[in-house]
C-alpha cells in the first residue's frame, strides 16, 4: 500500500511532465501497472476474479 504523500502527489501535475509516474487507482501501487485499466496486476486480478472488470474472463483450455 503506498503512503498517503504518495498518493496525495499522485492528483498533482508533476512540475515537469516526466516526472509523471502511474500508478494504480486503487492501492497506490506503481509497480506492474495496466494502462488499459488503470490497475496495478494485483488489483486487476482480484477484480477480474470478482467478477468488476468488465469483458475479461479467466483463461481455461
Amino acid at each position: 500500500m503506498a503512503t498517503t504523500a504518495k498518493m496525495a502527489a499522485m492528483y498533482k501535475k508533476p512540475k515537469f511532465p516526466v516526472r509523471a509516474r502511474n500508478r494504480c487507482r486503487r492501492c497506490g501501487r506503481p509497480r506492474g501497472y495496466l494502462r488499459k485499466f488503470q490497475l496495478c496486476r494485483v488489483c486487476f486480478r482480484e477484480l477480474s476474479l470478482q467478477g468488476y472488470v468488465p469483458g475479461v474472463r479467466k483463461a481455461s483450455w
